[in-house]
C-alpha cells in the first residue's frame, strides 16, 4: 500500500485531500502540529510535526512514498512560506518522497491573462505572487538537481469542504441565511474556482499515474470558470428562493488597510476579483483520464451544506 503524508492536515485543503486518498485506498499519515487527526480523516495515522522544525518534519514523514504539501499560513504570516518550503524539500529528499503541491494563480500578477495555460509565464506583481513564484523556483531547482520530484497542480479559488477561510464562505455565502448574495467583484466577470473534492481527486489521479510524469511538472486544474451570477443562480436553486445581490465594500477595506494588517493583505490581491481569468490544460486529461468536474449546481449545493447552511431550512423559510 502506498503511504502518503498530508502536511497541514487540519486545514481545509488538507482534510479534503486526505479523505480523497483514504477513499482511494492509500495509507494516509495526517501531520499536524498538535498530532491530532481531524474528524474528516478517520482512518489516518496521526503524527505531530511542525513544518518550521526541519528535523521534526523529517521524522514525521519518515518512510512515506508521497508528501502532499497543504501548508498555507494565514495571509499575514506568509513570511513563513519559504522556510516551510525549504523544510519540506529537506523532508522529501531525506525520505525519497514524491512532493505534491497545490499551485495558485498569484504567480501571474496583474494584469491577469484571461486564459492561463501551462506555458503562461510568471509575472508576479504582489509580494504573495513573488513568494509563490520563489517557492516553485525552489521546487524546480531541487528537481533539476535530482533531489526531489515535484508535481504541481494549479487551481483557482477554493470552495467546498469544511472549515473557513475561503472567499466562498467569508464573503459570497456569508449572508445567504439572510437572503443576500455578496459578489466580491463585478457580477458578470469570469473567475476561476476549484471545487475542492474535485481538486483532491485530481491529486489522487496524479499519484496513480506517476509513470506518465517527469521529475518536475506544473499542471493546471480547470475547475469552474464562472461568474458570480452563475454561482448566485446555483445557490438560489439549492436554497429554493431568490437572493438579493450586493457587492463587497472594497472602499472600506482600502480605507482601513493602513491600520488593519489582514485588510491590507486582502486589498493587495484585490485585482483577482476585477480581472477575468480561467485555467486551461492540454495535458491533465491525458495523464489522469477524465478530469473530475462536479456540475456547478451540485458543487454549490454541497459547498453550502459543508459550511452549515441548511438547504431544507432555507426552503422551509421561503
Amino acid at each position: 500500500m502506498t503511504n502518503i503524508a498530508i502536511l497541514g492536515a487540519n486545514g481545509r485543503l488538507g482534510r479534503v485531500v486526505g479523505k480523497a486518498f483514504i477513499d482511494a485506498g492509500f495509507d494516509v499519515r495526517a501531520v499536524t502540529r498538535s498530532g491530532k487527526v481531524p474528524a474528516e480523516l478517520k482512518g489516518a495515522t496521526a503524527v505531530a510535526g511542525d513544518a518550521l522544525d526541519r528535523e521534526a518534519l523529517i521524522r514525521a514523514t519518515q518512510g512515506v512514498d508521497i508528501v502532499f504539501n497543504g501548508l498555507n499560513p494565514i495571509y499575514t504570516d506568509w513570511g513563513k512560506c519559504l522556510p516551510m518550503a525549504e523544510n519540506v524539500m529537506a523532508a522529501c529528499h531525506a525520505n525519497g518522497a514524491l512532493h505534491l503541491f497545490p499551485g495558485t494563480v498569484y504567480n501571474y500578477g496583474s494584469p491577469m491573462p484571461e486564459v492561463v495555460t501551462e506555458d503562461t509565464p510568471f509575472r508576479p506583481t504582489t509580494e504573495k505572487g513573488r513568494i509563490r513564484s520563489a517557492m516553485e523556483a525552489l521546487f524546480r531547482r531541487e528537481a533539476d538537481a535530482g533531489r526531489v520530484r515535484t508535481i504541481i497542480l494549479r487551481a483557482g479559488d477554493f470552495f467546498g469542504g469544511t472549515g473557513s477561510g475561503s472567499w466562498f464562505d467569508l464573503v459570497v455565502a456569508a449572508k445567504m441565511n439572510k437572503g443576500v448574495y455578496t459578489a466580491p467583484g463585478p457580477a458578470n466577470l469570469v473567475h476561476e474556482w476549484a471545487y475542492l473534492p474535485d481538486f483532491a481527486i485530481g491529486f489522487v489521479g496524479l499519484a496513480r499515474n506517476q509513470g506518465k510524469l517527469g521529475f518536475f511538472e506544473a499542471l493546471n486544474f480547470p475547475g469552474h470558470a464562472v461568474t458570480d451570477m452563475d454561482i448566485k443562480a446555483a445557490a438560489e436553486k439549492a436554497l429554493g428562493r431568490p437572493l438579493k445581490l450586493t457587492f463587497m465594500p472594497w472602499w472600506v477595506l482600502r480605507a482601513g488597510s493602513p491600520f488593519v494588517a489582514m485588510w491590507r493583505e486582502i486589498v493587495s490581491m484585490s485585482y483577482l476579483r476585477f480581472e477575468p481569468h480561467r485555467l486551461v490544460s492540454d495535458r491533465l486529461e491525458g495523464i489522469i483520464g477524465e478530469v473530475p468536474h462536479t456540475p456547478l449546481d451540485e458543487a454549490v449545493a454541497e459547498a453550502l451544506k459543508d459550511i452549515g447552511i441548511s438547504l431544507d431550512r432555507a426552503k422551509d423559510a421561503a
